[in-house]
């Protein structure tokens, strides 16, 4: 049986070029294939291998003060779901650019998946702020009445939405497995915001412990072969595709661009995969 596990470790690593030649050696001793970010801030990442190996890695990691008792995300999926292992030193675990001296682990109140459902249906005129690019919140997002979904490109340019939210109301942030929105947590209350909280375990965990009987509406991005998951077979598609206008929740990457585009699985075998060519129906935009 193989598995893919989400994970990831606020702390201070010293040596974050050691660090990467331990997690290659120790990944590739147990054929685990994946992404892996070291900072000096921690390690993040997603790793798929087979579930004797990936509870191995877990107790390797598991032998390091710094790095015991990791919350691990898993879900169904294989080695086979990543194209070879990668592992690679960063300036910032998450990048936002968020300057000297800041620390991921001033981060705000974390909600678990009950807290975080319960405080949606006490408070639902609740700032919730989807801390993801918007090619992933096509596929699913929180059902709320003051959602914010960002039409960003990459991380760091949700700095500039924050300029638009008022201070002082709660905000309650979420991403795909709680890293990106815990760093964010962290950036918010530096920069002055007064009451944040993010979703612990980020969707991923909301959606194993709501499937589709909560607040998550949709299918959740993910950042390896599978694309998307579903928490259960009824997961409904939220996304439109962009050459026929059927819902559905199949992406394709541009042939020239590498952008990300929503196109059902029909579209992409009989027309081009380009954002810049007509297709079936028209021009995409």
């Amino acid at each position: 049986m193989e598995k893919i596990i989400l994970f990831y470790r606020f702390c201070s690593l010293a040596d974050p070029a050691a660090v990467r030649l331990w997690q290659e050696e120790l990944c590739g001793r147990l054929n685990l294939k994946g992404r892996l970010i070291v900072a000096e801030q921690g390690i993040n990442g997603t790793l798929g291998g087979r579930l004797e190996d990936l509870k191995a890695y877990k107790r390797a990691l598991n032998r390091v003060p710094a790095l015991r008792g990791i919350d691990y995300k898993w879900s169904e999926g294989s080695a086979a779901d990543f194209p070879k292992l990668s592992v690679k030193v960063r300036p910032e675990l998450v990048t936002l650019a968020a300057g000297e001296g800041f620390d991921p682990r001033d981060s705000s109140t974390a909600l678990s998946p009950k807290q975080w459902h319960d405080y949606l249906a006490a408070n639902p005129e609740t700032l919730v702020l989807d801390a993801r690019n918007h090619y992933e919140s096509e596929l699913g997002y929180f059902e709320a009445e003051n959602l914010i979904r960002p039409k960003i490109k990459t991380f760091k340019e949700i700095k500039p939405v924050l300029d638009g939210l008022p201070k002082d109301r709660p905000v309650l942030t979420y991403c795909t497995g709680d890293v990106r929105c815990e760093y964010l947590s962290a950036y918010m209350l530096a920069r002055g915001f007064e009451e944040v909280y993010h979703l612990d375990g980020g969707i991923m965990k909301y959606g194993q412990a709501y499937g589709d009987k909560g607040f998550w509406k949709g299918k959740c991005y993910v950042f390896d072969r599978r694309m998307k998951v579903g928490f259960s077979k009824a997961s409904a598609d939220l996304a439109t595709c962009l050459v026929c206008d059927r819902a559905t929740s199949e992406q394709a990457n541009c042939d020239d661009c590498n952008r990300q585009l929503v196109v059902c699985a029909a579209c992409q075998r009989r027309t081009w995969r380009h954002c810049r060519r007509p297709l079936a129906s028209g021009q995409l935009k």
